[in-house]
């Protein structure tokens, strides 16, 4: 069967369901390689950062780690520590006074966690969105064509089965079509949640010790004064 002919015997609606699934396809392929990317990068940044982070000889020199890490734990990290300088450069102030350092270290830290989560989950509504309703738009461009079709044929006054075999299988593709482009984006779709629950684990564990770093570091430095 001859794909193009769709596009230029097919009426606009037909044609307009097939441009939108592609456009669909294409952005959904498009976000399946930019975050698949993405996600490689953040699991490589995460081995090195860890690792040396938890080496650092001080908090000087864990902080000159976040710089330029593209793991998650490092903006928390980052995060954190600005969070216990604003409490110590604002403990005479309104801020000491109203909460503790821990009940301010949790609320920072919960916030750049919640941050980090959300920015890891950006498109993935969209692949859910196609996955679920791109078969919907290649069915209702196959009822589409079947009715388009059965309407020429009945014009023409020819009911055999050549007449009838081409417009209703060219209809049909448009199911496969919808099918083709929910497919790799429910699979990703996936793939990227399991992929995300397994980075937020990681974080919400990361979070913790470094409360218990952050509270201590405020503790011996407290002592020393």
């Amino acid at each position: 069967m001859d794909l193009a002919l769709i596009w230029h015997s097919g009426d606009p609606v037909l044609v307009s369901v097939f441009v939108l699934l592609l456009t669909m396809s294409v952005v959904s392929w498009c976000l399946i390689l930019l975050r698949s990317s993405l996600l490689l990068r953040i699991k490589r940044g995460q081995t090195r950062f860890l690792a040396s982070f938890w080496k650092a000889s001080d908090w000087n020199e864990a902080t000159s780690l976040t710089a330029h890490a593209i793991a998650p734990e490092a903006k928390l990290a980052r995060a954190g520590w600005e969070g216990l300088a604003h409490y110590r450069s604002n403990a005479g102030k309104g801020l000491g006074l109203a909460v503790s350092l821990d009940d301010y270290l949790v609320r920072t830290l919960r916030t750049r966690l919640s941050q980090e989560n959300a920015r890891l989950e950006l498109g993935l509504s969209w692949l859910a969105t196609v996955g679920s309703v791109s078969p919907f738009v290649g069915l209702f461009g196959t009822v589409w064509g079947i009715y388009h079709a059965l309407v020429a044929i009945a014009t023409k006054g020819d009911a055999s089965l050549a007449t009838v075999a081409g417009p209703i299988g060219e209809a049909l593709v448009a199911t496969a079509a919808g099918l083709a482009v929910a497919i790799p984006a429910v699979v990703a779709y996936n793939a990227f949640v399991r992929a995300n629950r397994v980075i937020a684990q990681g974080l919400d564990g990361f979070a913790h010790d470094l409360h218990a770093q952050l509270l201590t570091a405020a503790a011996v430095e407290k002592e020393g004064k």
